[in-house]
């Protein structure tokens, strides 16, 4: 079973592009949130219903941290439902998976330059993998990587420990749960861009990040969808 998973993604995969594309040559594209005719994902009136992302906070070991909107509202409804697929024939919807990757694509187009040399996503531990089936990370830093021409490393960091959920947690007990979490599978020299769905306090991107300084990246910039408004590690900017 353990041989079959990753096929089993890729048929996943093809399957929403397949339909989705039969579908555009059928019915014109609707926006996913209220339906209007030639708009997808979002009609602008949609679109502009997701709060911007307002937060400006330093996080160590990143030269800075771009999310594309804040994590309230319609936008977790979306993220929620790009993660966490229905079982069965409606887990092939790809309208969640369009919507999230025109985000990460909107936070691609707003972070600093230089564009990136390499994109990484944030790791799953392996245990989480099985049970999930996909990465989320993964999927958007496939998304960043195409926006920018970079390379994509899916397998730059690893995860080693099966680290216990960050949610209810401070600031301290966070950094502590993911500290020496990840280890870097291979070099990753010049700009790299770390890929994650959506930031709280920074604390895991934090420490990947540090993982990847340490094996040769001269930038490391986040790249997510979406910023939580608790700001429990790091001060704002001046």
């Amino acid at each position: 079973m353990r041989l079959l998973r990753k096929p089993v993604r890729q048929f996943h995969d093809l399957a929403i592009r397949g339909a989705t594309g039969l579908l555009d040559l059928v019915v014109p594209p609707r926006c996913a949130s209220c339906g209007a005719w030639l708009a997808h994902p979002l009609c602008a009136v949609c679109r502009e219903r997701l709060e911007p992302d307002g937060e400006d906070a330093a996080i160590p070991h990143l030269e800075a941290c771009v999310a594309a909107v804040a994590y309230t509202g319609d936008a977790v409804d979306w993220l929620h439902r790009f993660k966490y697929p229905p079982p069965g024939l409606a887990g092939l919807d790809g309208v969640p998976t369009s919507v999230v990757r025109d985000l990460v694509a909107d936070a691609a187009h707003l972070a600093p330059e230089p564009l990136p040399d390499r994109v990484v996503p944030v790791p799953l531990h392996r245990l989480r993998l099985r049970a999930r089936g996909f990465n989320p990370a993964a999927v958007l830093a496939r998304q960043v990587a195409r926006e920018t021409g970079a390379i994509l490393l899916p397998l730059a960091l690893v995860r080693t420990r099966d680290t216990p959920t960050q949610t209810g947690l401070d600031r301290r007990a966070r950094r502590l749960n993911v500290a020496g979490a990840f280890q870097a599978a291979s070099h990753t020299p010049g700009t790299v861009w770390l890929v994650d769905d959506v930031v709280t306090t920074g604390a895991t991107l934090s420490e990947c990040a540090r993982v990847l300084r340490r094996r040769g990246a001269h930038r490391v910039v986040a790249i997510c969808v979406a910023r939580t408004s608790r700001r429990l590690d790091y001060a704002p900017r001046r």
